[in-house]
């Protein structure tokens, strides 16, 4: 990705938007969908290509994002 990322088993599953410090997480497609369709999360879209196992989420909320890491993890892990 450029920057600087967590890894399960050589796989990549978030890190933080360098320049904004939001969030980004590997989820399923449907989870993405989810936090789209709710606000939770935007679209990770750099140079305009959305990745759709991809989330971006701004409101720095640590209980809410070390949750979506363990599940970013979790996902990653099995897949």
């Amino acid at each position: 990705m450029g920057f600087p990322c967590l890894r399960v088993g050589g796989d990549f599953f978030a890190t933080c938007e360098h320049r904004t410090g939001e969030l980004i997480v590997k989820l399923s497609e449907k989870r993405v969908r989810e936090l789209r369709a709710s606000g939770e999360g935007a679209a990770f879209a750099p140079a305009g290509r959305v990745f759709k196992e991809w989330v971006l989420v701004s409101d720095p909320d640590e209980s809410r994002w070390a949750a979506l890491l363990q599940e970013a993890y979790v996902f990653v892990k099995q897949t």
